[in-house]
């Protein structure tokens, strides 16, 4: 493991460019200058001197600005972003000349796992700050290269591009005609790209050979769970800011196969969706594409998750289901993420969670705001106001439950414009808390626009804020 580690601590050598800054609008962030006989090299940008352009002095400077906006936790160094400035003050020279000499090996990544929606555990690796810097810097390099060449298709980590792109050029496929799709699905492809194919594909384009040498350090730099080291020989660690431009360009492959056979297809990461029209053309396109994945690309197709079918019967593609109404593609939720939508709310508004009202608050505002960002696409009005009906009963149980003793829910519910005698039998009651809820007597009490000016906003709150003619 030692061979692999990056020493943090190393002496502190000479820096001549210590003092010079950036203006206080770019946060004193230090420009490196990359010094050849008391003169800055001019670096002109070329596929054969690629490494002198991913070192110059202003792409390494919006390297380092990307990484502390980044922030994020530290890597197995223990460096956090804080300390990443005064660090490359001291050190920059020598990382820079250790670069440039391929003698430059960088740390493992640090394992993280993180919880998915079915259950189970998404792998991350956390490089060190140093590495994340050097990471972003190949990153931007790579993005101006390759991002002209990938498929229009193509939706992810691209500027001007996002997810609501790629559903509605789904909308507009199905809308022409395209009533049938292949769902593909790739088996952990993050955990599971080939190394030599990869470096093989961006040998094609990167003719410098000391960047795919230093590309192919950090694939194989390894990874560290706990104390643990292990030996990476396949993969792209997720985490970092090399793993997007690496896995577009893996798939790229794919999606230039695919526009040479004639297909139509929208891929976002490694969600795609093949649409053609028909049936059994769709089981055609699935079986042959899956063999080109498995013996061209050396991925994994699984095939349990591949859907073939009708685009209208209950297809999902990035939490969205499409259907078709007088040969018009619409939009709607799918029955999933209608499903953990339902679980997340029951979870915020859980009666014993302990939660005081103003973070609930803010917990709920946070999620559904994004959650009706994401999904404003959708035309299910009817759903949406089903789920807020259900949720602000929800919010009506826990405020009653919160009022706990007789006394306290007489008085509150005065205050709320009930009269004293019915108040004082609802404060009474022996009814359950979810069955009081429903009652007429606390949604009264507890009326939507009650709700809404105690600060609890409700899905088609924030649905008619983003449809505003």
């Amino acid at each position: 493991m030692k061979r692999r580690m990056q020493k943090t601590t190393t002496k502190t050598v000479g820096c001549p460019q210590e003092d010079r800054t950036e203006s206080e609008n770019n946060e004193g962030v230090q420009i490196f200058m990359w010094i050849s006989e008391n003169s800055l090299v001019t670096v002109q940008p070329t596929l054969g001197n690629l490494l002198e352009w991913m070192m110059s002095p202003e792409n390494l400077t919006k390297a380092i600005k990307q990484v502390r906006k980044n922030k994020g936790a530290g890597g197995v160094d223990g460096m956090d972003v804080e300390a990443l400035l005064p660090y490359l003050q001291n050190h920059q020279d020598e990382l820079i000349e250790s670069i440039m000499e391929g003698t430059y090996r960088p740390n493992p990544v640090r394992r993280v796992e993180i919880p998915k929606d079915n259950g189970k555990k998404r792998q991350l690796g956390i490089p060190t700050v140093v590495d994340r810097v050097i990471q972003q810097a190949i990153s931007q390099v790579l993005t101006t290269i390759y991002d002209p060449k990938f498929s229009e298709s193509s939706y992810v980590f691209r500027q001007h591009r996002s997810a609501h792109d790629a559903v509605r050029k789904v909308k507009e496929l199905v809308t022409r005609g395209h009533k049938y799709s292949v769902d593909l699905d790739l088996e952990k492809f993050f955990d599971t790209v080939n190394h030599s194919k990869l470096l093989e594909v961006m040998s094609r384009t990167i003719k410098d050979g000391r960047v795919v040498s230093l590309i192919s350090r950090y694939l194989n730099a390894g990874v560290m769970k706990g104390r643990k080291y292990e030996e990476s020989t396949k993969g792209v660690p997720q985490g970092g800011p090399l793993s997007p431009i690496l896995s577009n360009i893996m798939l790229n492959e794919l999606d230039e196969e695919l526009e040479r056979r004639g297909h139509e297809f929208v891929r976002y990461a490694d969600d795609r969706m093949i649409l053609c029209g028909s049936k059994r053309g769709a089981e055609r396109i699935c079986e042959s594409i899956t063999k080109y994945i498995e013996c061209k690309l050396y991925l994994k197709v699984n095939r349990e998750k591949t859907q073939t079918g009708k685009i209208n019967k209950g297809i999902k593609y990035l939490g969205y289901q499409f259907h078709v109404k007088d040969g018009i593609c619409r939009l709607g939720v799918h029955a999933k993420t209608q499903k953990k939508l339902k679980s997340k709310i029951k979870e915020l508004t859980m009666r014993s969670n302990g939660v005081s009202f103003s973070k609930r608050k803010r917990s709920i505002k946070a999620y559904m705001r994004g959650w009706m960002e994401y999904y404003k696409e959708t035309e299910l009005i009817s759903f949406m106001v089903r789920i807020d009906s259900w949720y602000r009963r929800r919010l009506r149980m826990c405020i009653w439950k919160s009022w706990k003793k007789p006394i306290t829910r007489f008085r509150n519910l005065i205050k709320c414009g009930i009269k004293k005698s019915i108040a004082r039998s609802c404060a009474n009651a022996r009814q359950g808390f979810w069955r009081m809820a429903g009652g007429m007597v606390l949604h009264k009490a507890m009326s939507n626009e009650n709700l809404r000016k105690a600060g609890y906003p409700c899905l088609m709150d924030y649905y008619s804020l983003l449809h505003v003619e």
